[in-house]
């Protein structure tokens, strides 16, 4: 198994298993997740984050993992604004739904949620739910502008999830990714594929976008020119960040999973990987895009 593949994890909430709704080529969320873990579990990776699943789904979920469980599991917190107490049933009650009786990591999905009124007994709730054996790691996930850096300095989580790609390379540029490291902190790359923008034809790149649309044109030349494809170049960038230990892929179908790995599993491209990042403030936050 090449070393690259084994550092790709799985983000179980694209799966469709909260919505229950057909995939494009008619099959049913079940039987699409149960390939997708299936390749998973094969090809060795390494991860399965579970966080964004909850309810049913978790229920559903934990019916398709294949036994015994190879991932190393993630989950995430729920909202700290009910209370630890809350916040600790939940927990209790995802690992039950998952058939599983202790994960590797529970991750708060905010920075913003451990600087509000619950923030401080929630941290300490996790961190005594990790010494009692519940957990392994507690982790934070963060955006750029959370000041991923001073997070990792006031929390000392034991992970830390972070946005970066091919096109976003903010938190790497600046070292901020690297400091985290250096401090004994595990730090997972999620959204390499910014939404797959890099993957959208000119003609479908959102309006508010359209300021990045020469860029990113550009930047297609440039991996075609390459003679390499957008999803070998988003891949080979991420897993050969020597700061990360994960990098977290979402996918929808089983086809869409069998590409990644063959793609992970290929010599990464010669690439000029700093050339292609790009600074539109809008394009780097899919929370600014409107559908």
């Amino acid at each position: 198994m090449p070393i690259s593949v084994s550092k790709l994890g799985l983000a179980a909430a694209q799966f469709g298993l909260d919505g229950m709704t057909s995939s494009p080529r008619g099959r049913s969320p079940e039987a699409e997740a149960r390939d997708i873990l299936s390749i998973a579990d094969r090809s060795g990776l390494s991860v399965l984050d579970a966080s964004g699943v909850y309810g049913r789904a978790e229920s559903i979920l934990g019916d398709l993992i294949p036994r015994p469980v190879s991932f190393r599991v993630t989950l995430s917190t729920a909202r700290a604004d009910r209370g630890p107490d809350y916040v600790e049933t939940e927990a209790r009650n995802s690992l039950r739904r998952l058939g599983l009786e202790r994960a590797d990591a529970i991750i708060v999905h905010s920075p913003s949620e451990l600087f509000g009124p619950h923030g401080a007994a929630l941290w300490d709730r996790l961190a005594r739910l990790r010494d009692e054996g519940l957990f392994n790691k507690i982790g934070v996930a963060a955006h750029a502008s959370d000041d991923p850096v001073g997070v990792a300095r006031r929390f000392k989580p034991d992970i830390l999830q972070a946005p970066a790609s091919l096109l976003d390379q903010r938190l790497l540029a600046d070292g901020s990714l690297s400091r985290i490291a250096g401090m004994g902190i595990e730090v997972q790359l999620r959204s390499i594929f910014l939404n797959g923008l890099l993957f959208l034809p000119p003609d479908r790149v959102p309006a508010q976008l359209k300021g990045a649309s020469g860029r990113l044109s550009r930047v297609r030349r440039m991996i075609a020119e390459g003679r390499s494809d957008p999803l070998q170049a988003a891949l080979g960038f991420a897993l050969s960040r020597p700061e990360a230990s994960a990098v977290l892929v979402g996918v929808t179908s089983a086809a869409e999973l069998s590409a990644v790995v063959a793609a992970a599993s290929s010599p990464p491209p010669d690439l000029d990987w700093d050339d292609m990042a790009i600074d539109d403030p809008v394009a780097l936050d899919p929370r600014r895009w409107v559908a």
